[in-house]
């Protein structure tokens, strides 16, 4: 939504993971939010920590706002939950290809979300970073057989 804690941490776990499957070279990997309120404002301090702890530099991050005019460039668009996902398929044009980033985790239920960790402590950051992570290992295995 504001593109502090969920999108930014996701965007730099998926960088590492699409590296670490040779794929950084061919994928493009960007995050914004939905609402436009923390614009320009760094990743919360829980999440960066989060994932300074896990070996993850979030430092550079500041958030945006999603626009519209970047589906032109996207082949995939991902949300983080339903509330985002609506949002994005009342701004995409017809025929965008617009998911759940959970509908990569082969173990999660269908419409599984990722929480939204802002009003809890910390401990839901480390909840986020564990679904991230294995999101991000589905997505990565999609995206190679997408790309090559």
């Amino acid at each position: 939504m504001g593109n502090i804690c969920r999108s930014p941490m996701a965007e730099i776990v998926v960088r590492r993971v699409l590296a670490d499957h040779g794929l950084e070279e061919l994928v493009t990997v960007d995050s914004a939010g939905t609402g436009g309120w923390h614009a320009g404002e760094p990743m919360d301090e829980r999440a960066a920590a989060v994932l300074s702890r896990s070996g993850y530099d979030g430092a550079a991050h500041r958030a945006r706002r999603f626009e519209s005019g970047w589906f032109g460039r996207a082949d995939l668009v991902l949300a983080m939950d339903q509330e985002n996902l609506r949002a994005l398929r009342r701004m995409a044009p017809s025929g965008t290809d617009i998911r759940l980033f959970r509908s990569f985790d082969a173990s999660a239920p269908d419409g599984a979300e990722v929480p939204d960790p802002y009003y809890g402590g910390a401990d839901g950051f480390v909840k986020v970073l564990q679904m991230v992570e294995t999101a991000a290992e589905g997505l990565a295995k999609h995206l190679e057989q997408a790309v090559r």
